[in-house]
Order: C-alpha cells, then sequence, then structure tokens
C-alpha cells in the first residue's frame, strides 16, 4: 500500500473507555487486554470488606436505644428511692457535693453494676415486640439465616461491652473515692480508722509490727521491724511511736527509737528521741475498709494485689473478687445477648409480657448467683476467678440450648 492510499484511509475515533483507559470506538479492538482481570477488581474481590446493612442498623439501633433509655428509666427510679433513703443526709450536705460528688458518681456506679439487667431487659423487649409484628418472620422468610440475625445483635453487645469495661476499669473508680468520703462524712462513717496487731512483710525478709494504729493522729505504739537473714534475726528497730508523714510517702517518724545490731555473739545498741526514715508501708495496707476496692482502677488493683500478696496479707478476696468481677461482667453482655434473643425471637402465647418476666427472673437469677458464688471466694472456699466466672459458664451453656431450639 503506497503513502497516497494510507492518507486515504479515515481515522479511528479515539475514546476514553469506562475504567479511564483510552480505546477506540464501538466495534474496534481496545489497547488493554480485557481478558486479565484488573488487579483493582481482583482486590474489590478478595479483600471485600463486611459493611452493615439496612437490617443491621435497623436491630443495632433498636437495641442501643431501647438499652439507654431502660437505663435512664431505671436509674431515675433508684435515684428515687436513694433520695427518700438519704433525705437527711441530703439536706444536711452543701448542693454542690451532693450533685458533683457524690449523684455524679453514685448514677453510673450503678448504670455498670445493673448492665447485665438492662441488656437482657432490652434485647427481650426490643425482640419480642419485632416478633409480635411478625418481622422476624419476614427477616427469616427473605433468606437471613438465624447466624446472620445474630451478628447486630452481638455488635450492640460489643458496644455496651466496651463501655463497661471502660466505666468499670478505669472512669468509675477514682469518682468512688469521691462518693465514699461523702457518705462517710454526711450518712454513716464506715471508714476504719484504727487497727491492732498489725504484722506485715514489707520487704522480704523484713516484718514490721505495730501495737495499735490511730488513723486520726497517723501514730502508731509499740513499733517493730525486725530484719531476718535466712531465718536468722540480724537486726531489731523499735520504737515507742511511730508517726506516719501523709505528705510524703512512706516516710515514718520514730519517737524513743532502740536499734539491736546482732553480729554472732556480740551485740549491739543504738538510741535516740526521734529518727526520720522510710518504710516500705502505708496506712492503706493494713487499714483497709469496705468498698475500698472500688476506688482502684485495674492497673492499681492488680499491682495491690500482688505487693498483699507478697507481704503475706490475707485479707485481700474482697480485691480479688473486684477485679474478676470486672472481666465477667463484661463477657456477660454477650452471653444475655445471646440468651434474650434466642429466648424472644419466636412468637409465643402470651406475648411481649411472658418474654419479659422470664428475662427479668432469669436477670436477677444470675445477680443472685454472682453474688453466691462470690461468698464462696470470700470465705476460701474457692477462688474469685472460678468463683465470678462460674456464673457465666452456667448462663453461656443455657444460651446456647435457648439458641440451638430457636434456630431449629
Amino acid at each position: 500500500m503506497d503513502q497516497e492510499t494510507l492518507h486515504q484511509i479515515p481515522a479511528q475515533p479515539v475514546e476514553p473507555t469506562s475504567d479511564g483507559n483510552v480505546g477506540t470506538h464501538q466495534g474496534a479492538s481496545t489497547l488493554r487486554d480485557d481478558s486479565q482481570p484488573s488487579t483493582k477488581r481482583l482486590r474489590k474481590r478478595h479483600f471485600r470488606l463486611w459493611t452493615p446493612k439496612i437490617l443491621d442498623r435497623y436491630i443495632l439501633r433498636k437495641f442501643l436505644g431501647t438499652y439507654f433509655v431502660a437505663t435512664l428509666l431505671v436509674l431515675a427510679v433508684i435515684a428515687m428511692f436513694d433520695v427518700t433513703e438519704k433525705l437527711d443526709a441530703f439536706l444536711t450536705a452543701p448542693v454542690s457535693e451532693t450533685i458533683f460528688d457524690y449523684f455524679t458518681s453514685f448514677l453510673p456506679y450503678f448504670a455498670v453494676q445493673l448492665s447485665p439487667l438492662f441488656v437482657f431487659i432490652a434485647v427481650i423487649f426490643f425482640t419480642s415486640k419485632l416478633a409480635g409484628n411478625s418481622e422476624i418472620i419476614a427477616m427469616l422468610s427473605a433468606g437471613v439465616s438465624y447466624r446472620r440475625l445474630l451478628v447486630p445483635y452481638m455488635i450492640g453487645a460489643a458496644v455496651i461491652a466496651g463501655l463497661t469495661f471502660w466505666l468499670s476499669n478505669y472512669a468509675i473508680p477514682p469518682s468512688n473515692v469521691k462518693r465514699l468520703e461523702y457518705t462517710n462524712k454526711y450518712v454513716k462513717n464506715k471508714k476504719v480508722t484504727a487497727g491492732t496487731n498489725i504484722q506485715l512483710q514489707v520487704q522480704p525478709g523484713v516484718i514490721a509490727f505495730m501495737g495499735r494504729y490511730e488513723a486520726v493522729d497517723h501514730t502508731g505504739y509499740r513499733f517493730s521491724l525486725d530484719k531476718f537473714k535466712g531465718k536468722t534475726l540480724v537486726s531489731r528497730l523499735t520504737a515507742q511511736q511511730a508517726e506516719y508523714d501523709s505528705l510524703r510517702r512512706h516516710h515514718w517518724m520514730l519517737r524513743n527509737y532502740m536499734i539491736r545490731t546482732l553480729d554472732g555473739q556480740r551485740e549491739h545498741i543504738v538510741r535516740g528521741a526521734s529518727l526520720d526514715t522510710v518504710i516500705d508501708m502505708e496506712p492503706a495496707d493494713f487499714l483497709i475498709s469496705a468498698n475500698d476496692q472500688e476506688t482502684y482502677t485495674t492497673p492499681q488493683l492488680t499491682a495491690y494485689i500482688a505487693k498483699q500478696k507478697n507481704r503475706g496479707v490475707a485479707n485481700i478476696a474482697a480485691f480479688e473478687i473486684e477485679k474478676e468481677k470486672r472481666y465477667a461482667m463484661t463477657a456477660a453482655a454477650f452471653i444475655l445477648t445471646l440468651i434474650g434473643m434466642a429466648l424472644s425471637s419466636r412468637k409465643v402465647k402470651g406475648g411481649m409480657g411472658l418474654n419479659i418476666g422470664i428475662g427479668l427472673a432469669l436477670s436477677f437469677s444470675y445477680i443472685l448467683f454472682s453474688t453466691v458464688t462470690s461468698s464462696f471466694a470470700i470465705s476460701g472456699a474457692t477462688s474469685a476467678r472460678v468463683a465470678m466466672w462460674i456464673p457465666n459458664f452456667v448462663y453461656l451453656a443455657i444460651g446456647l440450648v435457648l439458641y440451638w431450639r430457636a434456630a431449629r
């Protein structure tokens, strides 16, 4: 073909393809080989992320909305009963302390303590309503499996569990300090202010003893500090009084002291009127009041339990129970959601009222079961971990049986 003929052939129009590449008009061969799948298509095919559907958002909105409304309503009732019970104290205390020191801690504290109850009520209430309106039947008839229907419920439980975990482990304990101080000051003082015959290991091989300690003046009486090397006593420090410096941690001022140092058959004695010394102990280590464990964050609880165990202190069961209860309560959100969904997702004779009645009975039995098992840990019959997780395992088994029966 000569040059002149080439010039007579009309040019093919070039158009952009749908994916942004340049190709010829319809009927002409494109410049890209479509027989090979693009990287974008492969990525979309193999790395497709899960996104919530309309059904998921609908159930999640119902779940969380009902949960928070139920929480607010029950807390309002609890607050009214509490005001009636402590009316004299509230009239005596300044209003600012009552609001900011007491109720800002009291309401979140009870919201977390009763969270399993609120989860159960919320799931059973709105699920029974869906079942009563035949909405769940419609979902299942549309091809949604029972297992797939459970997904938004578990997402809602995860949101509630995460919120409960953060509140119980980190947010509420610091505010409990002010609440307990308010209660001790205006309602009833339950704070332990004195102790007798106090003995603890402050360091390996170092044993401290006080005949009596008074928190009012931060003073201990008949104090002694024995140091051992193996099973041999190497020195003994005694003092008539030991005054704790609350402004400097672990600082003690000893009055009328005597130090005896033993070296074989020889004994070296030093006496003095006062001695400012550092001893690895503080009043909080041996003056333990009711509910003190509620004022520690979980990292602080872990450190405190480890320290007290090393010192040979025996009365730490309440602290171990509090730590395990926080984790068990977080897991309970998933278990009780499973039970509530499986129990109320089928339309039954008696409707919502029957389901709510069964749900309240189960939720209160869960709380009662947890209280009973915690008493076993306090008495030493079992460990705190076993005591606080037994109810979860029992109710998980109940939930799985109910789920299996509902999904058939």
